[in-house]
């Protein structure tokens, strides 16, 4: 989806309230067979693993909820009309696949409540109820797991230290999540800054009695290899006509990856900036961009995550690379462990690019289906000592998905082992294969034949 389309889609409902339905095409949830757990495991569940993202944007002082009802959200802060106000940015994201829908003519809606409130020395001051609707055109959109819906709140406060607790309820369920962090919320006097704010579009507003016109990026998040730049709304409060704002990028372990100054646009009575910023240049991991005036010591600060996905807290390529044993042939791995440094962005572009199932989406469905094939086998598979995913039976179903059929067998004595059996059949490869537990203890370990076999059909079905 453009960034055009974006704005076509944003409604206002008052002074302070902006909310956005983001929406695009993907794929159905996939189907599991009646012997395992329940199906739609993904839907509500609290993600395990390296792979989940909550702990890295709670760390960073971001607002987090991963189940029952998963959404990250941020805050960030302007300047109000009067130096004693503040205006606080409160912006959320959600994926389509947190909330329930329901058929409605041709197309399909859900709703989902949020309410936030603002604590000081244990009093309310501020408190917002909002209602809101997404609709989306097929079934499939219903089940995307990527930032689908951006949600965005403005509220004018006194500066100060406050609780913010937002939470986030599915009208369609019984699923609600709730999360609090503590803010401190600024002062902006002459010859300051409003916090950087990661955006997707912005047009700089020209008083400070007036709302930004910006689409928000609640996560602070850009995705490696598919977006060119970040762009990072920045305003400066009574400057002098010649003043320049140094903007610094430094990585999780300290070092600057990147740094530029900049001009602030007089825009009305307020200057500003849409500074873009080429994410090229940044490398994959947690980043913190400062902002200051040259010849200032004042700093403000935010944090941006460069990833492979939304849905991914994975720091590097080489651990990219590693989870992608089961996806890519060897040889194709190998070709991006080798690019270089500086040409890897563009390697890992391309990777993304030609394993593609339908580039017209927003969405990557076979990496997609892929890493959650690997967070179920974590659930389903896992054994003392090893992960889900890596083990023979989590190997197999990240490689191939559910069996057609899985018969168990009692005390079985195969190819010379002795033991409980798991027999797993898959009609369109020809395949049956099994899987025997010699201790009694849950590790499951395929025949040789069946590996052979296994590795065989894998092959041809790696991309």
């Amino acid at each position: 989806m453009s960034l055009a389309s974006i704005r076509g889609m944003i409604t206002m409902r008052g002074p302070f309230i902006l909310a956005l339905a983001w929406v695009a095409s993907a794929c159905a949830p996939r189907t599991r067979p009646g012997s395992e757990p329940p199906a739609d495991e993904t839907r509500g569940r609290r993600r395990i693993g390296s792979l989940d993202p909550t702990a890295m944007y709670a760390q960073a002082g971001f607002i987090t909820e991963s189940d029952p009802i998963p959404f990250i959200g941020s805050i960030r802060f302007l300047a109000a009309e009067s130096p004693d106000t503040t205006l606080v940015l409160v912006t959320l994201s959600l994926a389509n696949r947190a909330l329930t829908f329901s058929g409605e003519g041709d197309s399909q809606k859900a709703g989902y409540q949020v309410a936030i409130d603002m604590r000081r020395e244990g009093t309310i001051v501020k408190h917002i109820d909002a209602r809101e609707s997404v609709r989306v055109s097929t079934f499939r959109e219903t089940s995307r797991t990527d930032e689908s819906i951006i949600f965005q709140q403005y509220l004018p406060v006194v500066p100060g230290q406050y609780v913010v607790s937002v939470a986030v309820r599915d009208e369609g369920s019984a699923r609600n999540g709730q999360d609090e962090v503590t803010v401190t919320v600024p002062r902006f006097s002459a010859n300051t800054l409003s916090s950087p704010i990661p955006v997707y579009e912005a047009d700089l507003r020209e008083s400070r009695d007036s709302i930004p016109d910006m689409v928000a990026n609640p996560r602070a998040t850009v995705v490696f290899g598919r977006d060119s730049i970040v762009q990072l709304y920045i305003e400066g409060y009574s400057l002098a006509s010649d003043a320049r704002v140094m903007v610094v990028a430094h990585n999780d372990r300290g070092g600057m990856v990147w740094q530029d100054t900049a001009n602030l646009a007089v825009s009305g009575m307020l200057r500003g900036v849409v500074l873009g910023v080429p994410v090229s240049r940044l490398g994959v991991g947690r980043l913190t961009f400062a902002a200051s005036v040259m010849g200032s010591t004042d700093t403000v600060r935010t944090p941006l995550f460069v990833t492979f996905g939304q849905d991914w807290a994975i720091s590097s390529l080489d651990e990219m690379i590693n989870y992608l044993r089961y996806f890519a042939s060897v040889s194709r791995l190998q070709s991006l462990k080798d690019t270089s440094a500086e040409k890897r962005a563009m390697a890992w572009a391309a990777f993304y690019r030609d394993t593609d199932p339908d580039p017209r989406t927003s969405e990557h469905e076979a990496l997609r289906d892929y890493f959650n094939r690997v967070e179920t086998a974590n659930l389903r598979f896992r054994e003392e000592g090893s992960t889900g995913w890596l083990t023979d039976r989590g190997k197999v179903y990240v490689t191939l998905g559910d069996p057609d059929q899985v018969l168990e067998q009692g005390d079985v004595n195969s190819m010379g082992q002795r033991g409980r059996a798991q027999i797993w059949t898959y009609a369109q490869h020809r395949l049956q294969l099994v899987f025997i537990d010699q201790t009694g203890f849950g590790r499951w370990r395929m025949t040789s034949s069946g590996e052979m076999a296994f590795e065989a059909v894998a092959a041809r079905e790696r991309r």
